[in-house]
């Protein structure tokens, strides 16, 4: 059985805490103002971080605790006959009901906390079928992946990558998919799954934009009503060939990547954009593909709009390229890492959208061939 995760020291110490603090009050208090009847609260406090038999332990110590305050006379002057007072009956009556009703809480809070790490666990293996782990290095480029979720309770939401080596170069996907949730998570398993197999049959990367969109629009036609027009993904795919200084990229309806060359940050904005996948009724003459160089040292950054819709608490949204352009000299991993930090901060610890990144590096190693022109 999965366990959920131990509250933190502070909770499971509380109810000590507490009743260290009443012990500290008790004796100088008037004997008509007993501070012993806020042990009542013990139990409720105890089921905050204890499982069910433990607040049950801790409501009957805590009712024979009342019953020694209340006849001990060292402590506030009290006389052994106090024990019996109507006034302290009554009070370990009422710590044993609600020690009762702490215990049924405690009982309740442990099954929905099993219950989410069951979730969270089912969330991080599909999170690892589908966005399984990329090398470090294919061939002679070096990739990183970055994802983070919005969600604290599930670990995968709409946004996706992949990088494939295959005879025509390494060829890399990032997108994002429209809506959230379990559609959002089947979506992504479409979009993933055909691009797998395109990208090894397909010798153009328009070729593997059309299939991904044949595969995702007959996925939606099984769809009823108007989910089907609802199901769409913007992406990036890219390819770098072996031996060549360039990078070959479709854009359909993605932010456009950045490329880091030369100490510069120069967004690749496409020449002819191209719909989103399973918009393809849209995209006239076709999918469209730019050809830009990458020398080796150059580093590609694709990434999901939820980097560049971070805001601060201000409402402002994240500069990724300024903020780029202090990071030029970086590995692709040391790169993310920094990101990955950078919109932390920026964002208070608070992501309004799940982010994904994806950052490639021509190896200095590599083989290359012929040259190509700078990036415009």
């Amino acid at each position: 059985m999965l366990q959920p995760p131990a509250p933190p020291p502070w909770m499971r110490w509380l109810p000590a805490l507490f009743v260290a603090g009443v012990l500290a009050v008790e004796p100088i208090t008037p004997v008509d103002w007993p501070v012993s009847f806020l042990l009542i609260a013990v139990p409720l406090l105890a089921a905050f971080a204890h499982g069910p038999v433990a607040v049950a332990t801790i409501t009957v110590l805590t009712v024979l605790f009342e019953g020694v305050l209340a006849g001990t006379p060292c402590c506030a002057g009290r006389s052994v006959g106090y024990l019996w007072d109507r006034h302290y009956v009554a009070s370990y009556v009422s710590t044993a009901l609600v020690g009762a009703i702490g215990t049924l809480l405690a009982a309740h809070r442990t099954r929905r906390e099993r219950t989410l790490a069951t979730v969270r666990s089912v969330a991080e293996t599909a999170q690892r079928v589908l966005l399984r782990p990329v090398p470090h290095r294919l061939r002679d480029i070096c990739v990183e992946t970055l994802y983070l979720s919005a969600a604290a309770e599930a670990r995968i939401g709409g946004d996706l990558y992949e990088a494939v080596p295959t005879a025509y170069g390494v060829r890399l996907l990032i997108g994002d998919v429209r809506g959230k949730g379990l559609v959002a998570v089947e979506t992504a398993a479409t979009i993933l799954g055909a691009f797998r197999e395109a990208a090894h049959d397909e010798p153009d990367l328009t070729g593997v934009a059309h299939r991904v969109e044949r595969s995702m629009s007959r996925r939606a036609e099984e769809l009823a009503g108007d989910e089907a027009d609802e199901r769409f993904v913007t992406a990036v795919f890219a390819e770098i060939p072996d031996g060549e200084p360039v990078v070959r990229i479709v854009n359909c309806g993605h932010p456009p990547p950045l490329l880091v060359a030369g100490g510069r940050v120069v967004e690749l904005d496409a020449t002819d954009p191209s719909p989103p996948i399973n918009l393809g009724v849209l995209a006239g003459d076709g999918y469209h593909q730019d050809v830009v160089a990458l020398h080796p040292g150059d580093r590609l950054l694709l990434y999901t709009d939820g980097v560049t819709e971070t805001r601060d608490r201000s409402g402002t949204f994240y500069p990724l390229t300024d903020r780029m352009r202090a990071w030029s000299a970086l590995e692709p991993r040391d790169l993310l890492d920094h990101l990955h930090g950078d919109l932390l901060e920026y964002s208070g610890g608070r992501l309004d959208d799940d982010i994904a990144a994806l950052a490639a590096s021509r190896m200095a190693d590599g083989p290359v061939r012929g040259d190509a022109a700078g990036p415009a």
